[in-house]
């Protein structure tokens, strides 16, 4: 069977009853440039369509429709469509031109889904959760210091298909750079899914980075002169958008590794080496997290201990100074209770003498306490 056979095969679309329907698809939108997403016949959510054959993009391009029936009716290359948070009305023409199963389709309308990697017949299906790191000028109870999105990819014999959700994640440098690489972007498909895998894993280690810096600083307020004064909610934070990084990256680890070492039918041997190296840096990322997670427990018992330390030497310079006081208070409640015959109440010294006594007592205590640390 050709090559052209074969696609026919995997995406149900045969070289007349496919046609058929990609010209009743085609009918049913109005055939307009895709350069502007308003003007996408497949909605706003449209972000490009490209073809690519030999690892080279061609000039072709516009409708999706027309761009997939001209590729396979060539029977070589591959389309990539992207689209950023897609409507239902929107992704049902693409769910319905490249034949890709409810379910999956489903869990790529509406997002928060966990990193995954499914089959559905001939096609692949994947999720990533990509992260971004919030800039910040201080730390507070309330900063955002981690934001998430998630990156659907479908693919198949002929196409890829990338649905983005999030403020951030865009996979423009990223489609430039496997242009710039035509030998491994002549791989198919699969190098595409490795290559935003691997772009998506990048972006952890990136965000582990500068969430190392926020730590450190924190770290040293902690261990400053004035440890104790330091919110602890800022700790509690930071350990919530460490959660937050951890649902991202650990779980991709298994889809990774069923990448990397399960044999898939759209996914080349030669590809499969290279999910290795990304499930390798993915391992680095999720060490790097759980050691920040203990070393942001230990810097909480740290504060903690701190706090104690600091309640504790108040508390003893509190006693110090209530057993001082108590001196002067104790002989004067004495002298206060004006009984008429008291030793010494009438004496000419003894005025000074109380004074006198109560002055030495006061400053021996003083002496006491401060040699012993209380003071």
């Amino acid at each position: 069977m050709t090559m052209a056979g074969n696609l026919r095969k995997v995406t149900g679309l045969g070289r007349t009853g496919g046609l058929r329907k990609v010209a009743r698809l085609a009918r049913r939108r109005p055939r307009v440039d895709l350069s502007h997403p308003a003007r996408s016949p497949l909605g706003s959510s449209v972000v490009n369509c490209v073809t690519y054959r030999d690892g080279v993009r061609t000039p072709e391009g516009g409708d999706p429709v027309r761009v997939v029936e001209h590729m396979r009716r060539r029977g070589d290359g591959f389309v990539w469509l992207g689209l950023h948070e897609p409507t239902d009305q929107e992704f049902a023409g693409v769910a319905e031109l490249f034949d890709l199963h409810p379910l999956a389709v489903e869990d790529a309308i509406e997002a928060h889904q966990r990193p995954k990697v499914e089959r559905y017949g001939e096609t692949l299906f994947a999720v990533f959760k990509t992260v971004c790191y919030v800039e910040h000028e201080q730390l507070t109870t309330t900063s955002e210091v981690v934001s998430t999105g998630e990156i659907m990819v479908f693919v198949g014999q002929d196409f890829v298909i990338t649905v983005r959700h999030g403020r951030h994640g865009s996979l423009g440098p990223l489609r430039e750079g496997l242009e710039s690489d035509p030998v491994q972007l002549a791989k198919g498909p699969s190098a595409v899914l490795h290559a935003i895998a691997d772009h998506v894993v990048d972006e952890f280690l990136s965000v582990i980075e500068a969430f190392q810096a926020d730590i450190d600083h924190v770290e040293t307020e902690v261990f400053a002169e004035h440890g104790a004064r330091v919110d602890p909610g800022r700790i509690y934070q930071l350990k919530r958008e460490l959660l937050e990084l951890r649902r991202a990256v650990v779980p991709l680890g298994r889809p990774l590794e069923e990448l990397a070492t399960r044999p898939v039918r759209v996914v080349k041997p030669e590809i499969q080496a290279y999910f290795r190296d990304v499930a390798d840096h993915l391992l680095r990322a999720t060490e790097q997290i759980a050691a920040f997670d203990e070393l942001l427990n230990s810097i909480l018992q740290a504060h903690l201990a701190r706090v104690t330390v600091a309640q504790n030497e108040d508390m003893r310079k509190i006693t110090a100074w209530a057993a001082i006081i108590a001196v002067p208070t104790m002989v004067c409640g004495v002298y206060g209770m004006n009984f008429d015959h008291m030793p010494e109440l009438r004496w000419r010294y003894g005025y000074g003498l109380v004074i006198g006594v109560i002055a030495v007592a006061c400053l021996t205590l003083y002496r006491g306490f401060r040699r012993n640390g209380w003071l």
